[in-house]
């Protein structure tokens, strides 16, 4: 069996899911059909156009409109609108023997049993051998819907089953068919992984696999548990959100997002398909779920669920639905002491306080999770053989914190089990097996920081599987690789002459203490390593400078001690760009203000896919202060010709507008149209691996022969730059789009972009700029409004436009 690259694929049902699933094959770079069924009658606009139902555009409509809609979604699916154009829109009829030409063919009409398998024998009459064919199914039968196919066929065919939405959620469970080969299963394991960059599990052929599985009976006794404590669903979403590990929206306002009429369809799949009358009980939908699925109340789809947005006198305001009643009314905050207690622990701490404790809420919190825990464990081999397929599904599906037996070793495997066999409960045989043979827990970290889990089919433990293409930097500091550091950053060892420049400060904002380091590292770096990679592993890359301590700084007239600073930081970021040895930026997520400008100084970037990239100071009524400005006029001026004659106007102005308008990329390829990212600088898709790509792509550059770059004059507008612009924000001013203040900031970006009151077409130098940058920067932090921007910001979490 010889299974090709996957370089075109196939998405057949154009409806939200289908769209989105080939907007993300599109985002990596993969042409996609995108097919639907042909409408049975035409419009009333369609007529009116001429248009009858043998034209094109009426028989694509559906595939045209999944197509259209993606450019309109609010949850961007797209990492850039230009990525559409490898969307090709098509119907089952005249399209379907397109699929020859494609390498895999991913079905994702409705949930219905008949309707999967008529298409499924349709595709086979066009398919041929090699070609890779799934289901998205959300938890039907992948046998059964193949079990009128060949058995040729069906060993090319698996479930993958995408959490929505495809770009954001990284779980993706492959669930082989009785006949799906090893080969087959492999290559989509790592083509998943590391193209489409998703975290997979392997599933069983049991309903609803495992994250929805396990999930769904979770919120069912959420739900009951709810009831019967007569509890309101704020109580509840305070507790099953961030103290348990969960995410924010908790349950209610998760359940809203998701929809209620998809829940509920999930919750029934189990419950018809089960044999277990106590599963089926636990999947049994209380009476007013059933009730707000009959008035439309589903969440954000219907703009009404457990939740719902008013108007009121003072805006917008939430309403939360009292189930008791069935009205709704104003939201009320919850409060419980013990949730307060946990909100600045640690969370594994937190979790085991919030559990232990007798407050109502932690009596909840417990009475929930040791359900949950039982009943994960009861699923082992039944819908996966291991630990680790059901921790990683609910993390990368529902993000948790923490999956279900990593949840079972915070609390204490030993002492909750002796709690919950004293109120009566009935412990799984494996957890009872394990127990018994002197094993506390289900993860072992040893001193190396290499993991292991307990394998309840063997019964002793075995290593986590883990691709060797991930690094981890904890695991690198347990091997004795911390080479130097101090409390905001680490330089590490990784292997291969190659280090790691660590920033690991307070939320990741750049600090004195970091940039100081800075300087040390590069020193290290140049005398014992052949190349650095700048990379951490936080929630984002850098989110910009501390604020608090310039505010704090400003307030106090510490002008000397903040210039000592700045230059501190603009000379670290110089050493960066100009070090002896190769350095790669590895950022990812939010990388904002003076984390654009970490990068910007760094000699290539590799950037995960998801990097929201830009210079955000605007909003804090300042302009970057370490060499942002000069870096973008760089960026948007270096392909042009260096005489008098070229009209640099236009490139430095996309440079002015993006930093006055603080504009942000939605995503690494956005960034790279935008200019903030060069050609040469490359993407990681899936995360993971984004340490060890920047690490090659360090050592692809000492093999290339890394030369330090040259230090060169920088041609700027002049005076001509700055009129021209400042009419420009004149112009904004009096029309009523920016405040007087916010005419001050792009005034002194204006100034320092175009290189000050100097002749146009002047050459200056780096370090000009930047003692222009930082006079203004300076200027603009003793303003009081700026000051105001700034404390607004630090209070409320919030931007002030004043």
């Amino acid at each position: 069996m010889a299974l090709k690259e996957i370089r075109k694929a196939a998405v057949l049902g154009a409806g939200v899911m289908g769209a989105t699933i080939a907007a993300h094959l599109a985002n990596v770079g993969i042409p996609v059909y995108l097919l639907d069924i042909v409408p049975r009658e035409i419009t009333p606009e369609e007529e009116k156009q001429g248009l009858t139902l043998k034209s094109p555009v009426v028989r694509n409509r559906l595939a045209i409109k999944g197509k259209q809609d993606l450019l309109k979604n609010k949850q961007k699916p797209l990492y850039s609108d230009s990525t559409i154009d490898l969307i090709t829109p098509g119907n089952f009829e005249d399209d379907l023997s397109r699929i020859k030409d494609v390498d895999w063919v991913i079905e994702v009409v409705v949930e219905n049993i008949e309707i999967k398998k008529k298409v499924f024998k349709q595709v086979e009459e066009n398919w041929s051998e090699g070609i890779i064919v799934s289901s998205n199914t959300s938890g039907l039968s992948i046998n059964e819907m193949v079990a009128d196919n060949s058995s040729r066929f069906r060993q090319y065919f698996l479930g993958t089953h995408f959490f929505n939405p495809p770009r954001w959620m990284k779980l993706l469970e492959i669930i082989p068919c009785h006949d799906t080969t090893d080969e087959v299963l492999t290559f989509m394991h790592r083509f998943c992984e590391k193209v489409l960059g998703k975290g997979v599990v392997f599933a069983k052929d049991t309903p609803n696999f495992i994250a929805n599985r396990i999930g769904t009976h979770a919120m069912m006794h959420t739900i009951k548990l709810m009831q019967e404590e007569k509890m309101t669903i704020e109580e509840v979403d305070s507790i099953t959100g961030p103290p348990m590990g969960h995410p924010k929206s908790a349950s209610f306002r998760t359940l809203d997002m998701v929809g209620l009429d998809t829940f509920c369809h999930v919750a029934r799949t189990v419950y018809d398909k089960t044999e277990d009358p106590e599963e089926k009980t636990s999947f049994e939908l209380p009476d007013f779920l059933q009730k707000m699925v009959d008035k439309k109340l589903l969440g954000d789809k219907t703009g009404q669920g457990f939740y719902k947005k008013v108007k009121g006198e003072n805006g917008s305001e939430i309403h939360a639905l009292d189930i008791e009643i069935f009205e709704y009314r104003p939201r009320e905050k919850a409060r419980f002491d013990i949730i307060g207690k946990t909100r600045h622990e640690e969370l594994t701490k937190g979790f085991k306080m919030l559990v232990n404790s007798d407050d109502k809420a932690g009596r909840f919190a417990w009475e929930l999770t040791k359900r949950f825990l039982i009943y994960s464990a009861s699923m082992i081999p039944e819908i996966a053989d291991d630990i680790v397929n059901i921790d990683r599904a609910m993390r990368w599906g529902f993000n948790w914190k923490l999956g279900p037996f990593e949840s079972w070793d915070a609390i204490g495997v030993k002492e909750s089990v002796e709690r919950m066999k004293n109120e009566g409960l009935k412990i799984p045989g494996n957890v009872e097996e394990m127990l018994d043979k002197g094993f506390d827990n289900f993860y072992h970290e040893d001193e190396k920081g290499n993991l292991s889990y307990y394998d309840f089919s063997s019964g002793n433990y075995k290593p986590v599987p883990v691709s060797p293409e991930i690094i981890s930097l904890p695991a690198l500091k347990k091997q004795n690789k911390l080479i130097m550091g101090n409390d905001d950053g680490s330089l590490l060892d990784m292997g291969d002459g190659v280090c790691c420049l660590e920033q690991h400060s307070p939320q990741q904002a750049l600090s004195p203490l970091f940039w100081d380091f800075i300087h040390e590292a590069i020193e290290e770096a140049e005398k014992n390593y052949v190349g650095m990679v700048v990379g951490n592993h936080a929630n984002n890359f850098c989110v910009g400078a501390n604020v608090a301590l310039m505010l704090m700084g400003a307030q106090s007239g510490e002008w000397d001690m903040l210039e000592q600073s700045n230059v501190s930081l603009q000379n670290g970021l110089m050493k960066l760009k100009y070090a002896k040895i190769p350095v790669v930026a590895a950022p990812f997520q939010m990388t904002l203000g003076g984390g654009m400008e970490l990068i910007s100084h760094c000699n290539r970037v590799q950037a995960a896919a998801d990097t929201f990239l830009g210079q955000v100071e605007m909003g804090m009524g300042l302009i970057p202060g370490a060499g942002g400005n000069k870096e973008l006029l760089i960026r948007m001026t270096e392909g042009l010709r260096d005489d008098v004659n070229t009209d640099r106007l236009p490139f430095v102005q996309k440079a002015f507008e993006a930093i006055a308008m603080a504009t942000v990329s939605t995503s690494a390829q956005h960034a790279r149209e935008l200019g903030f990212l060069r050609k040469t600088d490359k993407i990681s898709v899936n995360q993971d691996y984004l340490l060890h790509d920047a690490k090659n792509t360090v050592l692809a550059m000492v093999l290339e022969g890394y030369k330090t770059p040259r230090l060169k004059k920088i041609r700027v507008l002049g005076e001509y730059g700055i009129a021209t612009f400042k009419a420009g924000v004149q112009n904004m001013l009096w029309g009523g789009y920016i405040t007087e203040h916010e005419q001050k900031v792009a005034n002194a970006i204006a100034y320092v972009i175009c290189g000050g009151n100097i002749k146009p077409n002047s050459l200056v130098s780096e370090q000009y700029l930047l003692d222009i940058e930082r006079e203004k920067f300076k200027s603009l932090l003793g303003e009081p409004k700026t000051q105001e921007r700034i404390t607004h910001f630090l209070t409320t979490g919030k931007p002030l436009r004043n």
